[in-house]
């Protein structure tokens, strides 16, 4: 699995953030171990390019599944058997458990349950039977947005079995100026203050903001063939209706 900048920004840098880092971390140990974790924190704040970034490491298959918002447990299965076994599936959540039992229990894998935080109580205390289940053989990695760890901390069985947990946030102010002059070509030598006059109003210290404003200034430059500067960033925030915060 690999990785992509959003919105497929050229140029962009795999930035090697306290949570990216954390992430890979986790993700290694929970393969080691066949443990459970969850990553967790608001959209855009890079969670989805870190793990999909630290699976490319891991030495066993990945499973990556995601539910529609509150699903039943027979859906789940639906979705779980149908990515690991390639077939749409049939037949009643105990005979389709039986049978995703027997796969997840012939060799070691990850699996990893994106947007996790609209699963209700029933899907995951079913999600975490299957963990349990002592002849399964693969680690468990919970990845959502926004009210994902109020979910999952509610659920005090599961809660006790989480052996790693990475939380993202936006960048702080002090984060902006370390990390974006080095996360594309657009922003070598850029005036401090501009960087976060953009970060103030556009991107709020938000990777995927901060790829959305680079993606059109990168156009901006080359139309009007000048590297970007104050006059470059109002015009990419008239392009975007006042940046992120228009609307709202």
């Amino acid at each position: 699995m690999t990785a992509e900048h959003y919105l497929g920004l050229t140029g962009a840098r795999t930035m090697p953030t306290t949570a990216l880092q954390l992430t890979q971390r986790a993700i290694n140990d929970l393969v080691e171990l066949q443990a459970m974790g969850v990553v967790y924190g608001p959209a855009g704040s890079g969670k989805t390019f870190a793990w999909q970034t630290a699976v490319d490491t891991v030495d066993v298959p990945v499973c990556a599944v995601q539910f529609p918002s509150r699903p039943s447990m027979l859906r789940v299965a639906q979705v779980l058997l149908g990515r690991l076994s390639g077939r749409i599936p049939k037949g009643s959540r105990f005979a389709l458990s039986d049978e995703l039992l027997d796969l997840l229990s012939e060799r070691p894998r990850l699996v990893v349950v994106d947007e996790a935080q609209w699963l209700n109580r029933d899907c995951i205390e079913y999600v975490r039977h299957l963990h349990d289940d002592p002849a399964t053989k693969f680690a468990l990695l919970l990845v959502g947005g926004n009210g994902c760890w109020e979910v999952l901390e509610r659920e005090a069985m599961l809660r006790s079995r989480l052996f790693r947990r990475v939380a993202f946030a936006p960048m702080s102010a002090d984060a902006v100026l370390r990390v974006i002059p080095n996360y594309h070509q657009l922003y070598t030598g850029v005036d401090p203050e501009l960087l976060l006059l953009i970060d103030d109003v556009f991107a709020h210290g938000y990777f995927r903001e901060w790829a959305t404003f680079t993606h059109t200034a990168q156009h901006v430059c080359e139309d009007r063939d000048t590297p970007l500067d104050e006059a470059i960033t109002r015009a990419v925030f008239a392009l975007h209706d006042g940046g992120a915060d228009a609307g709202r």
